[in-house]
């Protein structure tokens, strides 16, 4: 009985994991250059006030380079 409680309670964890997981790189990739409509020059994976945030750079059709920070876990711009 206590391996089928243990085989339940991981199928179950199995369908809650995709919704924590993280926003991928190429996610935060996409939705910068959409908005920016520009190209992007890097991505990396930082940190910014105890939050995994993607940090992009982007250069920008008027030809600035911003750096815009995406939180992995929700994908929303900082």
């Amino acid at each position: 009985m206590k391996n089928i409680a243990i085989l339940l309670s991981a199928l179950m964890l199995t369908w809650v994991v995709p919704a924590w997981a993280d926003v991928s790189r190429d996610d935060a990739t996409a939705s910068v250059q959409k908005a920016s409509g520009g190209r992007v020059l890097a991505v990396e994976k930082t940190e910014r006030d105890g939050r995994a945030v993607w940090r992009v750079k982007v250069l920008t059709p008027q030809g600035e380079v911003k750096v815009v920070l995406i939180d992995a876990a929700t994908g929303r711009g900082l």
